[in-house]
């Protein structure tokens, strides 16, 4: 149930994009146990010249953003923006679809693929898609949740 309500806060928050007054558009073993170890953080993603908000709150992501995932620039930023369509619209159908797990797939997100959100919103919300798929043993997409 921990888990659940830690899912259901990060949900909540990850879903949590704004714009002034109106919304805007299982573990993997290949990781080492410090990085699927249960500590809380946060990750605030902000670009003030939009005016969005993105608040990632899921234990681990912080420590596996900084030692796991590919480094900015890995990715060019529409490679970032078309993974993030694919992967948004899958979360989507599995928060309408009752038979996937209600704790996981709370809220919609609203993100539009014809919004510029920057490199670095596009490149942490894929790290998270990569990162929650890989923690919670789920596959958003076609494609299998590896660092390519």
């Amino acid at each position: 149930m921990k888990m659940a309500f830690q899912s259901l806060v990060l949900i909540a928050l990850l879903c949590y994009v704004t714009s002034c007054s109106q919304l805007r558009r299982g573990k993997a073993s290949s990781e080492p146990k410090e990085l699927t170890e249960k500590v809380s953080d946060t990750v605030r993603i902000a670009n003030d010249s939009i005016a969005y908000e993105i608040i990632i709150i899921d234990p681990g992501f912080s420590r596996w953003i900084n030692s796991v995932a590919r480094s900015r620039g890995y990715y060019s930023q529409g490679y970032l923006e078309r993974r993030n369509a694919i992967f948004v619209n899958h979360w989507n159908m599995r928060v309408m679809d009752t038979r996937y797990n209600r704790d996981l797939y709370l809220m919609r997100i609203d993100y539009d693929p014809q919004t510029d959100y920057g490199y670095e919103v596009n490149y942490l919300l894929y790290n998270y898609f990569l990162f929650f798929q890989r923690q919670y043993d789920q596959q958003l997409g076609p494609f299998l949740p590896r660092l390519q």
